[in-house]
């Protein structure tokens, strides 16, 4: 039987979970994930975990933080005056913002902490510094 390989394109469906069994996100009610293997398109644990699959085939992983998300990084957090924030945003803890950059790329921030004084922004993927568990299915070599 056919088995993934780098190079491949392939279609799985998925279901991932945290340490503690807590849902973070799943295909199963959408289309499936469709990717090729080696273009680092989706995290390299689960492109490895993928890789020897055949189609039919389901497995559960557990991916490490360090082949998943990484560490969660100190230097990606930061405090901004209030003052300097847009005045036609109320920073609310939770909201997620879009930021661009110097260079012209935007990056996605999430507000961590709020006071009367500063606002603090996180960078970090929320994923970061989680070992994250996947149900794996795949459906299909392309």
């Amino acid at each position: 039987m056919t088995q993934a390989k780098n190079g491949d394109t392939v279609r799985v469906h998925y279901t991932g979970k945290f340490d503690d069994g807590t849902l973070f996100d799943s295909s199963r009610e959408r289309e499936p994930l469709e990717f090729t293997i080696g273009r680092e398109q989706v995290i390299p644990g689960f492109e490895k975990a993928v890789i020897g699959m055949s189609p039919g085939e389901s497995k559960n992983t557990t991916i490490p933080k360090d082949e998943a998300y990484g560490e969660c990084r100190e230097d990606m957090i930061v405090e901004i005056d209030r003052n300097t924030f847009p005045k036609k945003i109320e920073p609310e803890i939770g909201h997620h913002l879009h930021l661009n950059q110097a260079n012209g790329e935007t990056i996605i921030v999430i507000v961590v902490d709020v006071s009367e004084s500063c606002v603090t922004l996180d960078a970090n993927h929320p994923l970061a510094g989680k070992n994250l568990t996947y149900d794996i299915e795949l459906l299909e070599i392309l």
